[in-house]
């Protein structure tokens, strides 16, 4: 058994932690509040903008022959992980990790793989498999906007245009509650229809102005960028909710240890008094009886 200043110690210990878990979950859930409100504010623009795309493209050739929509062999691939910076989120990295490695080995076994991660956990991660990663903007994070997330999909657009990368496919945690995150696995170029179609407004006879083509061509880039912008989003605010219920989690395991422990605690002291009484009554006896 323990002795009291151990047992003391450690309770005290228990205590400080208890007040970082809840200062932290009071700190994910201040920020998650605006993490929801962006992603939510951007799943309806993104939606209309994918529609807009399919519509516009339905019956003329320059989708097809946009640099962006070009289906090429398959040889080099980019991997896109999204990623937090920091941990003690629950298993929030661990799952997109988990899950990029086991997508990797069904689809790209044998592909020249790049990974691009935007997050620190994810870029040391692979680093430490020995994958060959692009680490320059694991920072996006820090400043998170949407000229921060253009720039990096200007860059991956250039590249796959060139034939760098012949897909480019983006794995990130989708946000649907602060207990519940989703992970999705997207293929962010090239740019294919999904099929899905609205029959009431593929029937409406639009009149384009600019035209048709022009319009395709302005596009086709924002959605890609749009689309990009969205997997972050819903990963930030993913993560603040991932964040704030491991800590509520591991305030309420505090709370259950402090209890065991003062209950050590009490045992402890209950067992010490106990053995200073016997000691009492036995030097009472043996003055007794001399």
């Amino acid at each position: 058994m323990a002795s009291l200043k151990e047992v003391r110690n450690r309770i005290t210990s228990v205590n400080s932690t208890m007040q970082i878990t809840k200062a932290m979950k009071m700190v994910a859930a201040a920020k998650l509040r605006k993490a929801q409100d962006r992603i939510i504010q951007m799943r309806p623009y993104a939606k209309k903008l994918n529609e807009l795309i399919a519509q516009v493209s339905e019956g003329t050739e320059v989708g097809a022959n946009s640099p962006y929509t070009q289906v090429r062999e398959v040889k080099n691939v980019l991997l896109i992980l999204v990623t937090s910076d920091r941990g003690l989120c629950g298993a929030f990295n661990s799952n997109v990790i988990k899950a990029s490695i086991a997508y990797i080995n069904d689809n790209y076994a044998d592909k020249n793989l790049t990974v691009l991660p935007l997050g620190k956990k994810g870029g040391e991660a692979f680093v430490r498999r020995g994958a060959n990663v692009n680490e320059k903007h694991t920072d996006i994070f820090h400043h998170l906007t949407f000229d921060a997330a253009k720039v990096i999909a200007e860059e991956v657009m250039a590249d796959f245009a060139s034939a760098k990368y012949d897909e480019v496919v983006l794995v990130f945690n989708e946000f649907k509650n602060v207990a519940t995150q989703i992970i999705r696995t997207e293929k962010l170029l090239p740019l294919v229809n999904d099929g899905e179609k609205d029959n009431k407004s593929s029937n409406v006879d639009y009149i384009f102005e600019p035209s048709e083509e022009e319009i395709l061509l302005e596009l086709i880039p924002k959605s890609i960028k749009m689309q990009l912008f969205k997997a972050v989003l819903d990963s930030n605010a993913a993560e603040h909710g991932a964040r704030m219920t491991a800590m509520d989690k591991a305030t309420e395991n505090g709370g259950e240890l402090l209890k065991a422990l003062k209950i050590e605690y009490n045992r402890s002291r209950q067992a010490a008094i106990t053995k200073e009484i016997l000691e009492i009554v036995g030097g009472a006896e043996a003055l007794k009886s001399a």
